[in-house]
């Protein structure tokens, strides 16, 4: 594994730029480990929702995970508001960083991730190729 260290500043994407430094660095497998920061705006699609929400204002990131393809990233993030109010759900385009996001983007350079759909969950999954892959009983 290595790890890869990153701040985003005001005004950055935060899925986007993830993406973004995943195709620079050539890199085919990673996994967001941790991400804390700050937001003005959280775009998130809550579980069963067809599209994202986007919540306005100055929250703070609790929690930001994940794993990052070439054929994209799926996130999940947690935040709170103002208030201490605590949502979360799916990162969507559209987080902006209000002051700054810093995470941990770790590569597994004996793998290679990709993005296939599958038939059982009718979505796009993650498919990893290479490595040792532990198989659930």
């Amino acid at each position: 594994m290595q790890a890869h260290p990153l701040r985003l500043s005001p005004g950055d994407d935060v899925r986007a730029a993830i993406e973004d430094t995943l195709h620079q660095s050539g890199l085919q497998a990673a996994f967001v480990v941790q991400g804390i920061g700050s937001l003005s705006v959280a775009a998130l699609r809550f579980a069963g929702a067809e599209a994202a929400t986007e919540i306005r204002g100055d929250l703070e990131i609790l929690t930001l995970a994940g794993s990052v393809s070439p054929d994209g990233a799926h996130l999940h993030m947690s935040i709170a508001d103002a208030r201490g109010q605590v949502s979360g759900g799916h990162v969507a385009h559209g987080c902006t960083v209000r002051t700054t996001v810093e995470l941990l983007l770790v590569q597994l350079p004996d793998h290679c991730f990709a993005r296939e759909p599958d038939p059982r969950t009718g979505f796009v999954e993650l498919v990893i190729r290479g490595g040792t892959q532990v198989k659930p009983d």
